[in-house]
C-alpha cells in the first residue's frame, strides 16, 4: 500500500470520526454544555451547537479536494478551542462520572489528533 492510498484512508476515517463526534453533540447536549468551563461563552448549547457543526462541516469537508485545506484548518482551529474542556474535565473528573486517569491520559491525544489533520488535510503531497 503506497502513502497516497493510507493518506486516503486515514482521511476517511477521519472524516467518519469529526462526523460522528459532531453529531454526538446533538445527542447528549447536556453533557457536552456541561464541559464547557465556567467563564466561556453563553448561551452555553449555542456553543455546543456550533462546535457539533463544525465538527461535522470539517468531516465532511476533508473529503472534497476544493475543501479540504480550509476544513484541515478548521478542524485544527476547533481542536484547539475545544482544549479547553478537555482540561477542565481532567481537572474535575467528579463532575462528569469518568476515571480521572482516563482524562488526564486522553489529553496528550488531541496531539495525535491534530498530527492526524495536518496529514490528511494539510500536508503537500510528496
Amino acid at each position: 500500500m503506497n502513502s497516497e492510498t493510507t493518506r486516503t484512508r486515514l482521511r476517511c476515517l477521519a472524516a467518519v470520526f469529526f462526523v460522528l463526534a459532531g453529531a454526538s453533540h446533538f445527542f447528549r447536549l447536556n453533557f457536552y454544555s456541561g464541559i464547557i468551563p465556567p467563564g466561556f461563552p453563553s448561551p452555553k448549547m449555542l456553543v455546543v451547537i456550533i462546535s457539533g457543526v463544525a465538527e461535522i462541516a470539517g468531516g465532511i469537508g476533508i473529503l472534497i479536494p476544493s475543501a479540504r485545506r480550509m476544513a484541515g484548518w478548521g478542524l485544527l482551529a476547533l481542536l484547539v478551542a475545544v482544549f479547553p474542556a478537555n482540561i477542565y474535565m481532567a481537572a474535575y473528573p467528579e463532575r462528569f462520572g469518568i476515571p480521572a486517569w482516563i482524562l488526564w491520559v486522553r489529553l496528550p491525544f488531541q496531539v495525535v489528533f491534530f498530527a492526524w489533520v495536518w496529514f490528511v488535510a494539510l500536508r503537500r503531497s510528496p
